[in-house]
């Protein structure tokens, strides 16, 4: 038995009507300000989401893709959107086996950079759910772009990335910038000022459309541009945990923290999140879940399938308390956002976007100054792999929020993460913190995490060899650690509040109030509320 490890204590913040937790202040803080002015969840959402692309672009933005869940009370369900787009009509499988490649190309290559679904995410979410006028929604977005906003510690070292990167100017227009200097993005804020008037069109067929055709080279076509990356698409659940969890279906990886935690059930993790069995068994269900998903994860994927109990109960039962179990052979930490928000009406929202590495493909586009993300290094090159790189399709995606209710179908929680490949893992010792242990929120995100990674992970191939996966622990405890070495865990032990073990937040309903918190491992990071 072992005391749980708290990597930072921090107090959970109280509301009696709204809340938005995201990783800078000023995203959740505009988040609230339009809750307070009678906005939905989704209003506060996409506003947050949007000066997170202006701040933050060196994790999100709107040259990246979005997916969501939106819990609106009396509803059965959750509505789910992806918003993750496809790649170009040109895009040719041929062009990388003549280049000799033998994975997606990471940086500077337009193969990897699918239509960006960020926007159309935007739109819908607002479509759908907002009460406001999408200009005032978005106006705080447009004013930090117009008349700058103070780096963050994180932003101003990620810029240390984009000195050898063309059209970086707004950040490097006096050198390398110094934590709190002033940052102008004109060229983004009148991207944004014209969407907030003229509507998608001056957005997808506008500046930024013709710009990125261009750096396409032949991938993209105006009528990739012309059709909307944002769909409505059915939600996935499983009941664990005593409570109903909702995920997102594939191409999203987000079956993985609904597999994961259902089989973490079925072998019985333990209350006390101090003891090693939580740990080995949290890190054993998500090896279970996860050591075929390059084989099973595309677009094309039954959802519900990965889910059947027929195929997960033989996993569970593979799983030992004395030691790891043997997997079948199956046949750079990535940069992301999550944020979440409820409003007094109790419509949640849980919201993911993301460039997918850092400074997604480091390429930016010179009259908007907008970064574009590299999600395409999810496809497979190989040709007969229903995730193979083509026309028109979706790549495999990491980003899996999640929400959960209770057996009436109110509101419980908003649950995400950041985090590459370990999004699920990170999910899972969240779910089990907040509701086997009974957590607070606060106390939750200060444990200590651990996450598996492969021998040479780029936070986006863990699965590759399922044979080598380690289990990265964040500075725990010797006895902890010696207690899962004798399991036959592999361990390796990374420094506290290292951000390769998540940017997540949390808000909670407790009776007629909510607490919530934002990831402490995150300096800029904040839980505001009304």
């Amino acid at each position: 038995m072992t005391n749980d490890p708290i990597a930072t204590p921090f107090s959970a913040r109280y509301a009696p009507n709204g809340m938005v937790c995201s990783t800078d202040q000023l995203a959740s803080s505009a988040g609230v300000a339009l809750l307070r002015k009678g906005g939905s969840a989704a209003d506060a959402a996409v506003g947050a989401s949007a000066v997170l692309a202006v701040t933050s672009q060196h994790m999100c933005g709107a040259g990246g893709d979005l997916w969501a869940l939106v819990h609106v009370p009396g509803q059965p369900k959750p509505f789910a959107l992806n918003a993750s787009g496809r790649s170009g009509s040109g895009a040719d499988l041929k062009t990388i086996t003549a280049d000799a490649l033998s994975s997606m190309p990471f940086h500077r290559d337009p193969r990897s950079v699918p239509v960006p679904g960020c926007v159309d995410g935007w739109l819908a979410l607002h479509e759908k759910f907002g009460r406001l006028p999408l200009q005032e929604v978005l106006a705080d977005a447009v004013s930090l772009a117009s008349d700058g906003f103070p780096i963050s510690s994180e932003c101003a070292l990620a810029v240390e990335a984009l000195k050898d990167v063309d059209y970086a100017d707004d950040y490097l227009r006096a050198g390398t910038p110094e934590v709190g200097e002033l940052i102008k993005r004109p060229g983004l804020a009148k991207v944004l000022e014209d969407l907030s008037s003229g509507g998608r069109d001056t957005f997808y067929l506008g500046t930024f459309g013709q710009e990125l055709i261009d750096f396409g080279r032949g991938e993209y076509h105006r009528e990739d541009l012309s059709q909307s990356q944002a769909e409505w698409v059915t939600p996935l659940s499983v009941d664990a945990f005593g409570h109903k969890i909702w995920g997102l279906p594939p191409n999203s990886q987000g079956y993985l923290c609904l597999a994961a935690a259902w089989i973490a059930e079925q072998v019985g993790v333990p209350s006390d999140p101090g003891h090693p069995d939580f740990w080995h068994l949290l890190v054993e269900a998500s090896l279970q879940a996860a050591y075929d998903r390059p084989d099973v994860l595309h677009e094309y994927a039954d959802g519900a399938s990965l889910l059947a109990s027929s195929r997960l109960a033989p996993r569970a039962a593979a799983i030992r308390m004395d030691a790891t179990a043997s997997l079948p052979t199956a046949t750079n930490h990535g940069d992301t956002i999550y944020l979440n928000a409820i409003d007094e009406r109790r419509m949640g929202v849980s919201l993911i976007q993301s460039n997918a590495s850092g400074w997604g493909a480091l390429v930016f586009l010179p009259e908007t100054g907008i970064s574009l993300h590299n999600r395409g290094i999810g496809f497979s090159v190989d040709p007969t792999s229903k995730a193979a790189y083509g026309p028109r399709r979706r790549p495999p995606h990491t980003l899996a929020p999640t929400l959960i209710e209770d057996s009436a179908a109110r509101l419980v929680a908003l649950v995400g993460t950041m985090g590459g490949d370990s999004q699920p893992q990170i999910v899972l010792q969240l779910l089990a913190r907040l509701l086997v242990a009974g957590q607070n929120p606060a106390q939750a995100l200060a444990a200590r995490r651990w996450r598996l990674s492969g021998a040479q992970s780029n936070g986006f191939n863990t699965w590759a060899d399922p044979s080598e996966v380690f289990l990265e622990v964040e500075e725990v405890d010797p006895q902890l650690v010696n207690a899962l070495e004798t399991r036959g865990h592999k361990i390796r032990s990374l420094t506290a509040n290292n951000s390769a073990f998540g940017h997540a937040h949390i808000i909670k309903v407790e009776g007629e109030a909510l607490v919530g918190a934002a990831e402490p491992r995150v300096s800029t990071s904040a839980a505001a509320a009304y």
